[in-house]
């Protein structure tokens, strides 16, 4: 989102989107023009001796799970409507061989007891990650990021350009690096292990990066300033605002975020997803376009490329990622040659086929929460600016907790 004084600052939100769950995003594809499926005949991922994945057919129907709590159904908010290809297996809708995305029904929920896969132990997670983060890292008297900013500013000279280049090549190498080694780090400490040794030095970094860009975006050669212009304010506005839900398409299974469920490697086929493969590059371009059109520095333009570089980047390590997994053939006829990175492309070129009631795939609550959590981050502007202004003139506080 925009601010009216200075606009980069939604990169707490844009950043983050890079943090928890670029593996989910970037490993989510979209839907695939397939011959039509009856639904009766599901389809389901197993993997091969040769540790390969590959999709046959089940003799027996998905399970349903009844209500677990009395919580209101409402429906598209709390409950998701199926579209006419799931719900009518005569609708001569095409099928699709993945999951569908943003599912969600609130009486299916539990809050669950501590330890349990439910909302009680993913609060706990959550909390005690980001408590980490803050003490270890936030905080200048007991955390590090003041002592690694006071760092690398000294190799750079303190020059904003240099110290947002080093930013931008250091955490995709930690981030994407990370994410790839993911299938050897899981066999040694499991799944969840690997997604908190993932998280965290990524959530680090990205606080790091981002309090930094919020107190230099002005910095460097000023080319143009229309961040007081009501009419680029609005359009910036509305770009950002569309791309929060392609920034972020795959976080719905939120518990395997956090580590309270096994991590797992999703191919997702709805919603957003069926209009670009790799839609966190696609909400990252908009979103860092429509951020240097409001504050044309040559600080914040070298920040949004270094950004739009690491998606850019992300794309070719998620399709291979994907290859490696499911193998050359699956990868081709399933995914390369029916799906595409530019918006609309496959769509447009027949090899994807968008259902009849397709605002049905959207209409669900998590994009409801999505929507919320971006005017939320609109609002919360004053709050980041102020946290980087905070961070900026408490300076560099030697040492932390563990000496």
């Amino acid at each position: 989102m925009v601010s009216c004084s200075i606009s980069p600052i939604s990169a707490l939100t844009a950043v983050a989107s890079v943090l928890v769950m670029a593996t989910t995003t970037s490993e989510a594809f979209s839907s695939q023009k397939l011959t039509t499926v009856p639904r009766t005949v599901p389809r389901f991922m197993s993997t091969t001796e040769e540790g390969k994945t590959q999709i046959t057919a089940e003799s027996s129907s998905q399970p349903n799970f009844d209500a677990t709590n009395d919580l209101p159904s409402i429906p598209f908010l709390t409950k998701s409507i199926e579209s006419d290809w799931k719900s009518n297996p005569n609708s001569g809708d095409v099928a699709i061989l993945g999951e569908d995305a943003g599912v969600f029904d609130i009486q299916k929920e539990e809050w669950g007891e501590l330890g349990e896969r439910g909302w009680f132990t993913f609060s706990a997670a959550v909390a005690t990650i980001m408590t980490a983060v803050v003490v270890l890292w936030v905080y200048p008297a007991t955390g590090y990021s003041d002592d690694f900013l006071h760092w690398i500013e000294g190799f750079t000279g303190g020059n904003p350009h240099l110290v947002t280049l080093f930013f931008g090549i250091l955490f995709p190498i930690v981030h994407s690096g990370l994410a790839s080694a993911r299938p050897y780090g899981e066999q040694i400490v499991g799944a969840r292990t690997w997604r908190v040794i993932f998280a965290f030095p990524s959530l680090c970094l990205a606080y790091s990066w981002i309090t930094y860009f919020i107190s230099h975006a002005h910095d460097g050669l000023q080319f143009y300033d229309l961040s007081h212009n009501p009419t680029a304010h609005t359009v910036a506005w509305t770009v950002n605002f569309l791309s929060f839900f392609f920034l972020y398409p795959s976080v719905f299974n939120l518990k395997e975020v956090a580590a309270v469920e096994p991590p797992t490697l999703h191919l997702w086929e709805t919603g957003i997803i069926r209009i670009t493969r790799h839609p966190q590059f696609i909400g990252q371009s908009m979103w860092s376009a429509a951020h240097l059109a409001m504050v044309g520095t040559s600080f914040t333009a070298l920040t949004m490329a270094l950004l739009v570089g690491h998606h850019a980047f992300a794309c070719w390590n998620g399709d291979r990622r994907y290859r490696d997994k499911f193998g050359d053939e699956l990868w081709t006829t399933v995914v390369k040659e029916r799906t595409s990175i530019v918006p609309f492309q496959a769509v447009l070129e027949g090899r994807q086929v968008l259902p009849k009631d397709f605002y049905k795939e959207l209409l669900r609550g998590p994009y409801f929460v999505i929507a919320v959590g971006t005017l939320g981050a609109y609002l919360a502007h004053p709050y980041m600016q102020g946290g980087a202004a905070l961070a900026k003139n408490t300076g560099w506080v030697p040492g932390g907790i563990i000496g």
